[in-house]
């Protein structure tokens, strides 16, 4: 075997170790999911149930408030999507084919405020939400979240790739700045702004500690807190507890299947290299 072999060998090697250990918790918590409770602690590990008991997924689906937890997070994970990427487009396209004053140093700004940890703002952030009396309302849930500067800074990078002659050719023709945003600069960003929505929609639907903080009533609560229902005084009814997570993981598992193409080609487009 020639030294090139071998090294593509080991590169594969250590690819597949690294994909099994990916993997490997999400297959745990489905076996854990259907198994009976006397299955999850035993002397002697059970790996693949006797039995596989669905019925611990019907359990999670009759919990009282389930699918009112389920239309928040369908709510909240849109609207903040949406907000998000409208947020984004405009200020990109303003950072990178605009010139107005000051606009390096708002830029600058912006991308100083990434190295400020996210939970150092919650309390403040809490804080100005109580003052506008904002707890336990949408508004709570989703405006703090309608921005990203790492999103603009993303998209940015994209749009300043696509070259400039074809903006003063759009200015020629008398195209307003909006047109020709929406009708060249987006569409040829599609991979950029569809990457920006996945991990949007990720984020918001798994998000836990915010929802957790800004709501105290049980009709604004999201999915990610339904798992807190199934701990008692007993102890944690594991097997539940997994079945809710697989109910809650399952969606975001198929959408990043669907679409994670575009976040290779995104990332590749947009001059950011990891």
């Amino acid at each position: 075997m020639s030294k090139k072999s071998l090294d593509k060998f080991l590169i594969y090697i250590v690819l597949v170790i690294g994909a099994l250990l990916i993997i490997l918790p999400f297959v745990w918590i489905f076996l854990t999911s259907v198994k009976a409770p006397e299955e999850i602690f035993t002397k002697n590990m059970v790996i693949l149930p006797k039995k596989f008991r669905w019925d611990n997924y019907l359990e999670v689906l009759r919990l009282n408030g389930f699918k009112r937890y389920l239309l928040n997070s369908i709510i909240v994970t849109v609207a903040i999507t949406i907000g998000e990427l409208i947020s984004t487009i405009l200020a990109a396209f303003a950072f990178s084919n605009l010139n107005f004053k000051g606009r390096d140093v708002i830029f600058t700004l912006l991308i100083a405020t990434m190295m400020v940890p996210s939970e150092v703002l919650m309390i403040p952030n809490f804080v100005l939400l109580s003052k506008l009396k904002w707890i336990n309302t949408y508004k709570a849930l989703i405006l703090p979240w309608c921005t990203s500067v790492f999103s603009i800074f993303f998209l940015r990078q994209y749009f300043l790739g696509i070259p400039k002659q074809l903006y003063y050719a759009a200015k020629v023709d008398n195209c307003s700045d909006l047109r020709y945003l929406t009708r060249i600069m987006m569409p040829i960003a599609k991979p950029a702004i569809i990457t920006i929505a996945l991990l949007k929609i990720i984020n918001s639907w798994n998000s836990f500690m915010w929802p957790l903080i800004v709501t105290n009533n049980e009709e604004m609560r999201t999915l990610p807190i339904v798992l807190s229902k199934f701990s008692s005084e007993a102890g944690m009814d594991y097997h539940i507890l997994m079945a809710a997570s697989a109910i809650i993981i399952l969606p975001m598992l198929i959408i990043f299947i669907l679409l994670s193409k575009y976040i290779i080609n995104g990332v590749s487009s947009s001059g950011i290299k990891g």
